[in-house]
Order: C-alpha cells, then structure tokens, then sequence
C-alpha cells in the first residue's frame, strides 16, 4: 500500500477531487490548510507587479520569503493504484508555472478499518481498501 500526499494550490481542490473520482478513486482526505514555499524566494505575481510599477509589490520585494497558502490531499491505495492516482493529481493541478505543487509517496505497512477491527498488510491492502483502492 502506498501513502500519496499532495500538496496543491488552494484553487485546485475542487478540480483534484473530479480528476481523483473520474479516475476511480473515491476515498481521500484533505488536512486543510499547509503554508510553505518552494525553490523561488519571489512569488511571479509580485515580481510583475513591481515590474509594472506598483508601490505594494515593490515594498514585498524587500522583504524574506513569504509562506504562501496550499492544501494538503492524502490519499491511501494499493501498490497498483499508485500510478493512476498521481497521473489524476498531476493532470488537476499541472499549469506548467512554478507552485503547481509537490507529491510525495510513502509505503504504508498496515491499515486498519475502524468499524470493524480488520486490519491488512501488504501491496493490495486485501479487504480494508475498497475496489477504488482507497479506505472505506
């Protein structure tokens, strides 16, 4: 079993949701909101502002790298729902801009159904996935 952790830009959690369900997979969680930021100190969108001349922009410039709001998705599958599920977060999410996001992915070594006490181990997850490869 596989753990995937995406995290995404806030606009794009109703979009990740549609590509994950369209892509058969039903069962995720979403943590709320994450800050954090990546390889670029300077957010595009200030750096053209400032560009352009507007006095806000120009003042964020000199300031430290600023955290900027995501969301986390996790999501739970069997080893050979792992691919299909990235390729839906990637095609929800990709623009080609930098803060398209981060995925990362994690062995999960046993999951346990609550209702009902079952617990399963291994690549398939056995009956405590579901068929979409997610938890019930």
């Amino acid at each position: 079993m596989k753990e995937i952790m995406a995290v995404i830009r806030q606009n794009k959690v109703n979009p990740t949701k549609k590509a994950l369900a369209d892509a058969g997979i039903t069962s995720f969680s979403a943590t709320g909101r994450v800050a954090g930021r990546g390889l670029g100190l300077v957010d595009l969108k200030v750096l053209k502002g400032a560009e352009e001349g507007d006095t806000q922009a120009i003042s964020l410039l000199g300031q430290g790298p600023r955290l900027i709001p995501k969301r986390l998705i996790t999501v739970i599958v069997s080893d050979d729902w792992k691919d299909r599920t990235i390729e839906a977060i990637i095609k929800a999410n990709q623009t080609g801009n930098p803060g398209d996001g981060k995925i990362f992915v994690l062995p999960v070594y046993e999951a346990t159904r609550v209702r009902t006490a079952e617990t399963a181990s291994g690549h398939s997850g056995g009956n405590v996935l579901d068929s979409s490869g997610g938890l019930e």
